[in-house]
């Protein structure tokens, strides 16, 4: 079976000897993740692909709907995943664990677009050659689009996309109505190398093999 293969196999399954593999499984994908080579500058939709899934966080722009605030541009940091951590590449679709006590998810209530920025910073790949954040050799990504919640059928993939990687808000409190959402892309530029941003199409990057 393949590493890909192995995860979902774990992931569906619910013995406690299931869960154990799978973090085994997960762990060596994570190590050969970091020492992967990052796709080269003249595949911008498969660098897109790597720098979201290589990501557990990333900043999510709104328009303000908050009083002396609104209609401004307002950023927040949030958790998201593509997919379970290692080399089986991701979905691509971001996905998020969202309440609507968030400040940031009211204004979505009112305005659902948003942008969302994920950068090589937050891995060790740009410390390692120590590129500073804003070096175009640092890679980051910027999403356009507009946060859905999603249906029934695709809450279960959204979860276990998330809950490998943040493990801890599996015991968030549940009065607080917490709901599974993504990112419904519209537009992708990529920032990897020196020139300036480089377009690519949803259907371009959700084409390509990460």
């Amino acid at each position: 079976m393949s590493r890909c293969g192995a995860v979902r196999a774990a992931l569906s399954a619910s013995s406690a000897m299931a869960r154990l593999l799978l973090l085994l499984w997960v762990a060596s994908g994570l190590l050969l993740a970091a020492v992967a080579a990052i796709p080269p500058p003249e595949e911008a939709a498969r660098m897109a692909r790597y720098v979201l899934h290589s990501c557990d966080w990333g900043a999510l722009a709104t328009l303000s709907a908050q009083e002396g605030l609104r209609g401004r541009p307002f950023a927040n940091i949030f958790s998201l995943s593509d997919g379970p951590p290692g080399p089986c590449g991701g979905s691509g679709v971001p996905y998020l664990y969202l309440t609507d006590m968030e400040i940031s998810v009211q204004d979505l209530e009112v305005n659902s677009n948003a942008s969302l920025t994920v950068s090589l910073a937050q891995t060790p790949y740009c410390r390692k050659h120590k590129y500073d954040p804003q070096n175009p050799l640092c890679a980051h990504i910027i999403f356009v689009g507009s946060i859905v919640k999603v249906n029934d059928s695709e809450a279960d993939i959204a979860k276990k996309a998330l809950f490998t990687r943040h493990p801890e808000r599996e015991s968030w409190p549940k009065d607080h109505n917490w709901f599974f959402a993504k990112f419904n892309i519209t537009n992708i530029w990529v920032l990897d190398y020196f020139g300036g941003l480089k377009i690519v199409t949803p259907e371009e990057y959700y084409s390509v093999k990460p």
